[in-house]
């Protein structure tokens, strides 16, 4: 596997930090602390894990209702770990309780802006009482520990009271987006046996009103767990409200105390499931812990954020169906800070809406997708100099490899090439990372610098050999953990066994996480794709990452997509679907000069069969191109399940390209 293809021309570092950054930046202080001489030193020290997260858990400053006895407990082998055994804990208890009696009631921890630009906030105090009311709502209504609860909802501030008011009673919140389908919705209700949903009339996008109500009344109609439906008057709109089952969130709430309990959990009991968007079979349900989920968040937040709870607005742009929505809620407030929730569209109702949210809101740390960012792109970049966005501290990115033009545009033009790009790769399974920067590592463009602190990961071939042997070892092949997370997903909502099929099958013993990643010369790690959109042609392999980017470095195409479909001669060969930039008309001279193009740039030997033109390619709310479903769509096979692709009227233009 190791040198099957030309390896791509190195870049060169485009950001290192100076001894003075680093020496002010948490992880700094944290290396300092334990007398570390520098980062390189840290990662190599980390991998002995029960040191780590024992340190880490010290200098972050997590809450125990009972401190733990046993930080792993790995007796039943990696894929049934334990963490923080005996220990007592609630997520809401760090993120909201502590910072309350602490006086810090009156800061801001949310910050909301909605499609039509109305901006509301919430301090401490006020999430604090709005959660205890909808938490007692939730108790007398025979919710509690143990019941699992939907929340089906659009991007407002009570996404997140509902979200807290789950754990703080010990129930189990289920975050779903709320442009999914009736039939998506039911099948996770149902996969979990939900008791209560939490959803609203409708939401806005884009100036229309999505009926929301209407999905969430035909879902639960497939889930007879389903014992309340809680909704939110968001919109105004008449709905179907049935007696007995349905009730508006006002009413739920009132005469409720503003005072609440919260219950003590065991540190192993679990906060929340958040399902996977898979493309095939039946969506994957992985279970989050109330400590587990929390700290590894928490550390993300702090090291590789570098979070200031004092000064910072960390605004990720996301939905709480990502990972990135929990994600982003827990670790900033676990620390007492401010993050902003956003119903609207970056680039609605005019092309600079987002650079004008994070000027408005004075955003310090601005996360994005890859594929947004060359959305933007394509508009006028004058647009950006009417916006300060000069309190920009970090900049961040996850859920799809990147290709140079575009991460080298959101750091010169977003962060004025003066702050580093934190480009963090895990998963929804891991609810964190496996590859991270941090404010001490020096950055190329589309790197993610190497092993998150705490995991170790490694890169294996098809044997399970590993590849990075012996000091500067280079090489490309599937990403693996050899030891155990907190925060892993303890197994599939009731379905062990595909968990283990999934992730321990490959390599007994050893997490295989399915991507494609690869380290230079010089010790930067790249995400290349998916291992199973990993493409051999004639022999050689690559992934999509790098032929996607080839494409874009013309100045035609906006965004492109590979996959590999079989060929008797070569195994498989190379087909392209190219979207353009407005204004440039597809022709059979562009064709061949993109093609060209990608034999130029990686290898004459993988030039693409045939590149389409495409209006649109098919993607997820997080903006994932869903690779196997255009490849199973061009194919004429059965796409599988689709309920997470939110432009599914993509599919079309794969099967008919131009």
């Amino acid at each position: 596997m190791a040198g099957a293809q030309e390896a791509p021309v190195s870049e060169e570092i485009i950001w290192k930090p100076s001894a003075e950054y680093i020496a002010d930046s948490n992880v700094g202080r944290f290396m300092k602390k334990h007398g570390i001489a520098d980062f390189e030193e840290l990662r190599s020290r980390s991998m002995d894990i029960e040191w780590f997260w024992d340190a880490c858990i010290e200098d972050i400053g997590v809450d125990w209702y009972r401190p733990y006895d046993t930080l792993l407990d790995a007796s039943k082998g990696f894929e049934w770990a334990r963490w923080f055994v005996g220990g007592k804990i609630n997520i809401v208890h760090n993120c909201i309780d502590r910072h309350v009696k602490a006086g810090l009631g009156d800061r801001i921890a949310v910050r909301w802006e909605a499609d039509d630009k109305e901006v509301r906030t919430l301090t401490y105090a006020e999430l604090d009482a709005e959660v205890c009311r909808l938490a007692n709502a939730m108790r007398a209504s025979g919710v509690g520990k143990g019941d699992f609860c939907g929340i089906f909802m659009p991007m407002v501030p009570e996404v997140a009271v509902a979200f807290f008011a789950c754990m703080k009673i010990g129930a189990v919140a289920i975050p779903v987006f709320s442009a999914f389908g009736a039939p998506a919705l039911a099948s996770r209700l149902g996969d979990a046996e939900a008791k209560l949903l939490f959803t609203a009339d409708g939401g806005y996008r884009r100036a229309k009103v999505n009926p929301i109500k209407e999905s969430a009344d035909r879902a639960v109609a497939d889930v007879p767990s389903i014992e309340k439906v809680v909704v939110l008057k968001r919109t105004g709109m008449d709905v179907p409200m049935t007696d007995g089952r349905d009730v508006y969130w006002h009413d739920f709430v009132e005469g409720q105390p503003s005072t609440c309990p919260t219950e003590e959990m065991e540190a192993e009991d679990t906060a929340l499931v958040i399902y996977t968007s898979g493309t095939t079979g039946q969506p994957k349900g992985t279970v989050h812990t109330h400590a587990g989920a929390m700290v590894q968040m928490a550390k993300e937040l702090y090291y590789a954020f570098d979070l200031r709870p004092d000064t910072d607005v960390f605004f990720w742009v996301t939905d709480i169906g990502w990972m990135m929505g929990p994600w982003q809620m827990i670790g900033v407030q676990f620390f007492g800070g401010t993050h902003m929730l956003f119903e609207g569209t970056p680039n609605h109702p005019n092309e600079d809406r987002l650079w004008e949210v994070v000027a408005r809101h004075g955003v310090t740390t601005l996360g994005i997708s890859p594929t947004a960012i060359r959305l933007l792109m394509t508009y006028d970049e004058a647009l950006l100099d009417g916006h300060d966005m000069s309190k920009l501290r970090l900049l961040g990115s996850t859920g799809e490899p990147w290709d140079p033009a575009s991460y080298r545009w959101y750091f010169e033009k977003v962060g004025s090439g003066r702050i580093p790009i934190m480009n963090i790769s895990g998963g929804t399974e891991i609810v964190g990372c496996l590859l991270s920067p941090y404010p001490a590592t020096p950055l190329k463009p589309c790197s993610l610098a190497g092993p998150a602190l705490g995991m170790d990961v490694d890169i294996f071939d098809e044997d399970g050999n590993s590849l990075l042997k012996g000091e500067g070892a280079t090489g490309i092949g599937h990403l693996v953990c050899k030891k155990p997370g907190p925060s892993m997903t303890k197994g599939f909502l009731n379905d062990s066994q595909r968990y283990l099929d999934t992730y321990f099958s490959r390599f007994p013993g050893v997490w295989f996480h399915g991507d494609w990643v690869e380290r230079d010369e010089e010790g930067f790690w790249f995400i290349r794709g998916r291992s199973d959109d990993t493409m051999k042609v004639a022999g050689k392999r690559i992934g999509p990452a790098e032929i996607e980017a080839a494409l874009i470095e013309h100045d035609a195409v906006t965004e492109a997509a590979a996959v590999g479909v079989p060929d008797d001669v070569k195994g498989q060969v190379v087909v392209c679907f190219a979207v353009l930039v407005p204004g440039r008309e597809p022709s059979e001279e562009l064709r061949r000069e993109l093609s060209d193009q990608v034999a130029t740039i990686i290898s004459k030997a993988l030039r693409p069969k045939i590149v389409h033109f495409v209006d649109a390619l098919p993607k997820t709310r997080s903006a994932k191109i869903v690779r196997g479903v255009i490849k199973r769509k061009y194919l004429g096979e059965e796409v599988g399940d689709v309920a997470s692709v939110e432009n599914p009227a993509a599919l079309d233009g794969i099967a008919n390209p131009k």
